[in-house]
């Protein structure tokens, strides 16, 4: 046959197989009344627009007196940090100890269309600090920024230094034009001009298409293909539907953010040049001169390594350490070493300076 030797029975077996999981998997998704996420309870303690910033409570001894506010991207949902009790970075630093404030950006709609980056920077966050602070009753307040609220982090602690104690940024892009960055090779052709005057607000459900487009075998073919494998008993089925549920929990970007950050970040790389403007003010991150532990993924594709680790070139720390974490972009967060080693490691660097 051509120099193949096609084995019939393997054949059919295989087929036999496939077409059991599928059965199974039908079935196991028929008992499933719902999916759960972001869990764990919390406090709103401020609120504004779509804005609500939450208030965990550390959940043993509470080993660190400085707060930690935590600003997650603009781009999906913060419970990435919370899909399930096994697998929560949340969870695992409030048994370490720590009080924890969560930025939650809401869902932008059509009114939220103007809203820029000084909106969501020196107002947003500078009031969600400032809420922090009189909660916690305390002048300064530990920061943590997530992919692009890391970015966000940054900004607003070159802005406004004497607020922050400690800042840690999670896989977070400070040099957005390195030759591995698959997101600045696709949003360079980006007309941010043309897209937010057809849309207004950019389509989170477009942005996703754009991240899935970056691994279309990975995130597309195999992940399908494998689908039956996860499916097949209630708990891996959760696990998968939880993860799934979050990625397309997608926000709409407000339209003048989502063209100041493109062109300003993406396009011009003005973070490492010193020349970002947030409103009237012009980033530098020479001023951050704070502790800095910054958190990097090695196989992440959308904030490759070399995005990251260049950070300790640009700011004027004293104290600065990385941690590189053998997982992609979202292992960082949910996989075995977010427990074992992401959380435990956060904790003790910030008791260690408290």
């Amino acid at each position: 046959m051509n120099g193949f030797d096609l084995d019939i029975a393997t054949v059919s077996q295989e087929l036999f197989e496939f077409n059991r999981k599928l059965l199974k998997s039908y079935n196991t998704l028929a008992q499933l009344k719902e999916v759960d996420v972001d869990s764990t309870p919390y406090d709103v303690i401020y609120k504004e627009d779509k804005l609500k910033l939450r208030y965990y409570q550390a959940t043993s001894e509470k080993r660190c007196k400085t707060p930690l506010l935590i600003c997650y991207a603009l781009v999906n949902r913060p419970y990435m940090i919370d899909l399930e009790a096994k697998r929560s970075m949340l969870q695992r630093l409030l048994e370490l100890g720590l009080d924890i404030y969560l930025i939650d950006w809401g869902y932008p709609d059509a009114a939220d269309r103007y809203l820029d980056l000084d909106d969501y920077i020196n107002e947003y966050i500078n009031n969600c600090v400032d809420s922090v602070l009189q909660h916690a009753e305390t002048e300064q307040t530990n920061l943590l920024g997530i992919c692009q609220g890391g970015t966000f982090s940054l900004c607003y602690t070159a802005l406004n230094p004497d607020k922050i104690k400690n800042l840690i940024p999670m896989v977070t892009p400070v040099d957005f034009q390195t030759d591995d960055n698959l997101l600045y090779h696709l949003a360079k052709y980006v007309d941010a001009d043309l897209a937010v005057e057809t849309y207004g607000n950019i389509p989170g459900s477009m942005l996703n298409d754009s991240y899935n487009s970056l691994m279309p075998m990975r995130l597309g073919v195999q992940k399908n293909l494998g689908m039956p494998n996860q499916l097949e008993d209630k708990e891996r089925a959760l696990s998968f539907l939880r993860m799934e549920k979050w990625i397309y929990d997608s926000p709409d970007q407000a339209g003048e953010a989502f063209r100041q950050f493109i062109t300003q970040f993406f396009q011009q790389n003005k973070l490492i040049k010193a020349e970002a403007m947030i409103g009237d003010k012009r980033v530098d991150l020479a001023n951050i001169t704070h502790p800095i532990l910054n958190i990097f993924g090695s196989f992440d594709h959308l904030v490759p390594p070399n995005a990251s680790k260049v950070l300790n070139k640009y700011v004027s720390s004293s104290d600065y350490q990385a941690i590189e974490v053998k997982a992609g972009h979202i292992g960082v967060f949910v996989s075995g070493k977010s427990q074992t080693q992401v959380a435990p490691n956060i904790a003790d660097w910030l008791v260690n300076r408290d």
